[in-house]
């Protein structure tokens, strides 16, 4: 482990530590509201960001509601996106398990799909469309999986049927990451059998690691497959060109 990697993980390690300890206060003045978890959440993924040496750049308009759908290259996404805007997420239900991660997902008022399950789907639907009610952003990585970057995966279409039907706006993001010494994306990103901690060490020990978010316009879609559709169309269309030199 380089030397740049063990400061950023002590640098880490204190912040996770003050996440816990401002969790712990705010419950200590009783129920949160969601609206309280996604700001904490914002509050926590900016302060790791910094103490991992990962910079970030906001382009667009971050949306104040209704359904967002992004690209998924890593759990660092998770990160970025909470870092830009406050806002709750769709995550698979293994994340609940982490350790650390899985108790700050629950924290911050994360949804958990067991993709295997018909029943959770239906379950996570109904979350879905109770969540789009609130002035607080819902996030969705249609994928269902993280990928290298190469290409954006085909989206499933099922739970954009909680937007559609309820005619709120969605807004597409794309993310990106880069290096100042032209490092290839996929080197940087978290997909396949990599592990956690492999994967985490290697990114404290990049210099120069930035990651960038852009977001589209929202739009009202009439049907799930029509809007999964037109979503993936635009946002392959921004990551290629953020990718470009």
């Amino acid at each position: 482990m380089s030397f740049r990697a063990i400061r950023c993980a002590v640098a880490l390690g204190w912040v996770l530590a003050l996440c816990v300890f401002r969790a712990w206060m705010l419950r200590l003045r009783g129920p949160l509201t969601m609206e309280q978890r996604a700001l904490w959440m914002q509050w926590a993924c900016r302060r790791a960001l910094k103490a991992a040496g990962v910079r970030y750049r906001v382009e667009g308009v971050p949306p104040t509601h209704g359904l967002v759908v992004c690209n998924h290259l890593s759990y660092l996404d998770i990160l970025i996106l909470s870092a830009a805007m406050p806002c709750f997420f769709v995550s698979k239900i293994e994340i609940g398990g982490w350790p650390f991660f899985g108790s700050a997902a629950r924290m911050s008022g994360a949804i958990f799909l067991d993709r295997a399950s018909r029943v959770s789907a239906v379950s996570v639907a109904e979350q879905m469309s109770e969540r789009l009610k609130l002035p607080i952003p819902l996030v969705l990585f249609p994928e269902g999986t993280s990928t290298d970057g190469s290409q954006v995966l085909r989206f499933h279409s099922g739970l954009f049927n909680p937007a559609t039907s309820a005619g709120v706006p969605i807004t597409t993001a794309a993310v990106g990451y880069a290096t100042c010494d032209g490092m290839p994306e996929r080197e940087l990103c978290w997909y396949g059998d990599a592990l956690l901690v492999t994967h985490l060490i290697k990114v404290l020990g990049v210099a120069d690691f930035s990651a960038r978010v852009r977001f589209g316009p929202p739009r009202v879609c009439a049907g799930r497959r029509a809007a999964a559709d037109q979503t993936h169309d635009e946002i392959a269309a921004m990551h290629a060109e953020m990718r470009l030199p």
